[in-house]
């Protein structure tokens, strides 16, 4: 670990160690202030570039809302938001837990959020090393709304607990906009590259993602600033409403706020 890395991890240790006391409330504060501290991860360079998802579906033609009979609370809305940030913060910090089996943009996701929506027992805490640090309150799903952790819908209407990045907003998610302001943390980034596609993940002060490939000396995690993204030397990959490529920011169907 470089110089610059071991700033960044002790900046975030410093972070969670100064919210130790915030409680239940404190932290509802938190997420709804959206402060969230760069991970320890080194930036991307402009020569590696974010390896879309393997995904063979066909392009949308235009953003698309589906509808879902399950939705959260706006307190547990924010305390999952919460979650999803805290997860994917701490897969950018420590390394993918072995839990996390499907490393691809996608598979981030959906291990995110099923991590976040499940109940984070003293067990869980201890297997993701943060027994002891500040977390945010627990979502307290009922048997109904915990469903949700592995029921994504499908094109043909099924559902499953496995789905792919464009089916991940075009039934699972609702189409905010092109313009990142709009964006909370938790909310995704797609991409549309023609045959194939690519999700991100806002993280509010950066954005978090997985190239899609895994090698001995690279786990495939990214983080990115913003301003840094929209720079980039490939303009497909420039979030901003010209990009043709960049379909949007979408939001997960049960989050109510």
């Amino acid at each position: 670990m470089n110089r610059r890395q071991v700033l960044h991890t002790l900046a975030l240790k410093g972070m969670l160690a100064s919210s130790a006391a915030l409680g239940a409330l404190g932290w509802q504060r938190l997420a709804l202030a959206q402060k969230v501290t760069a991970p320890a991860v080194p930036l991307p360079l402009p020569a590696t570039l974010p390896t879309a998802s393997n995904s063979k579906a066909a392009s949308p033609a235009s953003p698309s809302v589906s509808s879902t009979s399950i939705a959260l609370t706006p307190a547990q809305s924010r305390s999952f938001r919460a979650w999803m940030t805290r997860i994917i913060a701490a897969q950018l910090t420590a390394g993918p837990t072995p839990r996390w089996q499907q490393r691809d943009c996608v598979g981030l996701v959906r291990f995110a959020v099923a991590e976040s929506l499940r109940e984070h027992d003293e067990k869980w805490k201890r297997a993701n090393g943060m027994l002891g640090t500040a977390l945010p309150p627990e979502i307290e799903l009922d048997k109904g709304t915990q469903s949700v952790r592995h029921q994504w819908r499908l094109a043909d209407g099924s559902v499953s607990a496995y789905v792919s990045a464009i089916e991940m907003v075009q039934e699972n998610a609702r189409f905010r906009g092109k313009d990142c302001n709009l964006a909370a943390p938790g909310d995704l980034l797609f991409y549309d590259q023609g045959d194939a596609q690519h999700l991100m993940v806002w993280m509010n002060s950066y954005i978090a993602y997985h190239t899609g490939t895994v090698t001995p000396a690279d786990n495939g995690l990214r983080a990115v600033k913003l301003r840094d993204l929209q720079a980039w030397r490939d303009t497909r990959w420039h979030p901003t409403q010209d990009n043709p490529n960049f379909a949007g920011v979408y939001r997960l169907n049960f989050l109510s706020a």
